[in-house]
């Protein structure tokens, strides 16, 4: 198999933990990371994640909105991993322009350079994300799988925070298999949904072999303590250390599918190497739902300290209900399941977060600029 990875945006959470299962493998690495502060703080070149790469990996600093930085990185690659993407749903929609041109421009011009200059590629993975299914699988009361639109804006006004679809009665929610329906709710969501498209489309025509892992709420120890545009529990953590109230937006039971780093590298490594793999959309998550509500008892319990709540009915639009994944793909075509529960994860997750400074809250910051925008109610 090849024995060299170019990993985009791979000096993230994600990334450094797969370059590292890569060495260990016995691949050469390259990284490709344009080391943003929303991520890495305001001293990028100091982060810890980025550290974590001496020795291990070629840093390759640059964007993947630039030909020449990708040109750079591409050099002698045989297998490529594409994390490089803007994150944050609620971010997404008011910083349009940024979340276009770094995930869908970036996409495009490396696809542009593999199909029009020489390179040594045979795979290309794709980190896709549970968001290209907007509100997922839900079953109606006589059997049949539904995937319901968007919800309202005027029915979560009222309180009402459910999921609904036309002509139907209450519905059950079921895990979402890679076959659903794909229809985003956010900005974000979209261009992952094109990301993938692309990569899907265009690679098989030029010999490489495409792969598509769409990922769900992935979290663990070195996950960003800085960004305030993702992840509950960093969010949730650093509030609990401050002392601060945690604000439970809606009425605190909605959910996701959250998976242990970890089993997210395991996952994405086997989706690089085993031939099985080749053309193949998976999902990656646990196929466990956990609601807010809970995701706060357990951070409570694991950091020995807990702080007021108040469930305030806030909700921010383009945000889903639940979404849960179907798992049994991943576990038939690369032979893995997860295999890090909740309970546990979060346990080491909050065992790091301990050692870690407690870091300035923007998370505030972003709220306001959500409402000013009114994306925020």
């Amino acid at each position: 198999m090849a024995d060299h990875v170019l990993i985009t945006g791979g000096a993230g959470f994600i990334g450094t933990r797969l370059a590292q299962r890569f060495v260990r493998a016995g691949f050469r690495v390259t990284v490709l990371d344009s080391l943003l502060p929303q991520v890495h703080g305001d001293a990028p070149e100091a982060s810890p994640l980025l550290r974590s790469l001496d020795g291990t990996a070629t840093v390759v600093r640059g964007s993947v909105t630039s030909k020449d930085d990708l040109r750079r990185a591409l050099d002698g690659a045989n297998i490529v991993i594409h994390l490089a993407a803007e994150t944050g749903t609620g971010q997404s929609m008011y910083e349009i322009d940024r979340y276009v041109e770094t995930n869908v421009g970036g996409t495009a011009k490396l696809l542009d350079l593999l199909t029009n200059e020489q390179h040594d590629v045979r795979r290309i993975v794709i980190a896709s994300s549970r968001s290209i299914y907007g509100e997922g699988a839900y079953r109606t009361t006589d059997g049949r799988v539904v995937y319901p639109e968007h919800r309202a804006d005027a029915d979560m006004a009222a309180g009402d925070f459910q999921v609904h679809h036309p002509d139907e009665g209450e519905l059950e929610l079921i895990p979402t298999d890679e076959s659903a329906l794909l229809h985003p709710s956010s900005l974000y969501g979209i261009t992952k949904q094109m990301q993938e498209a692309m990569i899907m489309t265009v690679a098989p025509t030029i010999g490489v072999e495409p792969v598509s892992v769409r990922y769900q709420n992935v979290y663990g120890p070195g996950q960003s303590l800085k960004n305030p545009y993702t992840g509950i529990l960093s969010i949730f953590s650093t509030l609990i250390r401050q002392g601060k109230e945690i604000n439970i937006f809606e009425d605190g039971e909605e959910s996701r599918d959250f998976v242990y780093i970890d089993d997210v590298v395991e996952a994405t490594f086997l989706a690089a190497t085993e031939a099985a793999a080749a053309g193949e959309i998976l999902n990656v998550g646990s196929g466990v739902g956990t609601t807010v509500n809970e995701v706060v008892s357990a951070l409570f319990a694991a950091l020995g300290r807990e702080v007021p709540t108040r469930i305030s009915g806030n909700y921010r639009l383009g945000d889903i209900r639940h979404n849960i994944a179907d798992t049994s793909r991943m576990t038939r075509v690369l032979g893995f399941t997860p295999q890090v529960a909740f309970r546990d994860g979060v346990a080491a997750f909050a065992e790091w977060v301990l050692t870690e400074p407690i870091e300035q809250d923007a998370y505030q910051r972003s709220l306001d600029e959500m409402a000013q925008r009114n994306l925020l109610k």
